[in-house]
């Protein structure tokens, strides 16, 4: 069983059960899933930038990662309707605790001037995200295998009411608050 979901369990649970006095433990705010995002602009002029970007993603998050479309065409953009453009992954159960543990305890700490995730970034019904500059910060890639460095988006679904029940949540798993 994971580390993470094991303190959850037996720490967490009790810990927020008290602080918001909840009668049962089912209205424990629990992490739902964890959606993992990853925009590759330059696909429109370089289809295999797509294929490094889904590579990478894949060794990241242990999942094998679909291909986002374009919703819509912009001209500016030399963007047309159905284009790939992205690739996300959604991980639930054992991969989003590994991950979550991965995120917390190696890959946040090692961001270069690093003092912490805002606390800003949660949107009115508990879900909390969080943009990543590089993707160099996970163990897993190699450094001398990147072509570019991009950027990811990492949304923590959970299944708090309120910002305040994440925010106590996710502070309760280790992730690393501004102060």
């Amino acid at each position: 069983m994971n580390r993470l979901k094991e303190k959850f369990q037996s720490d967490i649970t009790p810990a927020l059960m008290s602080k918001f006095e909840y009668e049962s433990v089912m209205q424990v705010p629990k992490i739902e899933k964890i959606v993992i995002n990853m925009g590759v602009g330059d696909a429109v002029q370089n289809s295999k930038a797509l294929d490094a970007a889904v590579e990478d993603l894949e060794i990241i998050a242990g999942q094998k990662p679909i291909v986002t479309k374009a919703k819509k065409s912009i001209a500016g953009f030399r963007l047309r309707e159905g284009m790939p453009i992205g690739t996300k992954v959604t991980l639930r159960g054992e991969r989003m605790y590994d991950f979550l543990d991965k995120l917390v305890s190696i890959a946040l700490p090692r961001v270069r001037d690093f003092r912490g995730v805002s606390t800003k970034a949660f949107d009115g019904r508990g879900n909390y995200t969080l943009g990543v500059k590089e993707q160099l910060i996970f163990p897993e890639i190699d450094y001398d295998k990147v072509s570019k460095v991009r950027g990811m988006d990492i949304v923590i679904v959970t299944t708090a009411n309120t910002d305040e029940e994440a925010r106590e949540l996710l502070t309760q798993f280790g992730m690393p608050f501004q102060k």
